[in-house]
């Protein structure tokens, strides 16, 4: 048991095939996106405040790269804001309205195509 392959939770809709040449694929065999140098990334900014009870966040979209590297990303853009936040979706979010302060440190890191 030990060494045997348990992926019967990605497999919970599936009930029974009958074709003798099925294999069944889970769709978690995606390529993983390459990282553009931080100078080619076009990152945009913005204000959101609907769909989150009110609360005012930033959200940063444009980021091309594995998902490792945009929460890597994520969490030095929190560290800076001193606030919280997450990565997810391509979308990196920092609670609060951190526009101006993000730019700035975008820039510093060499994301020169931020708005």
């Amino acid at each position: 048991m030990a060494g045997r392959n348990n992926d019967w939770k990605e497999r919970l809709g599936m009930v029974y095939s009958t074709n003798p040449d099925f294999s069944f694929e889970t769709g978690k065999e995606t390529e993983e996106t390459e990282l553009l140098p931080p100078n080619q990334q076009k990152l945009r900014l913005r204000i959101e405040k609907n769909g989150r009870g009110g609360k005012t966040a930033t959200v940063i979209s444009g980021f091309k790269g594995p998902d490792s590297e945009l929460e890597s990303l994520a969490r030095t853009l929190k560290t800076h804001c001193g606030c919280g936040g997450s990565a997810k979706d391509g979308l990196i979010i920092i609670q609060g309205d951190m526009k101006e302060k993000l730019i700035d440190k975008l820039k510093s890191l060499g994301y020169a195509q931020t708005k």
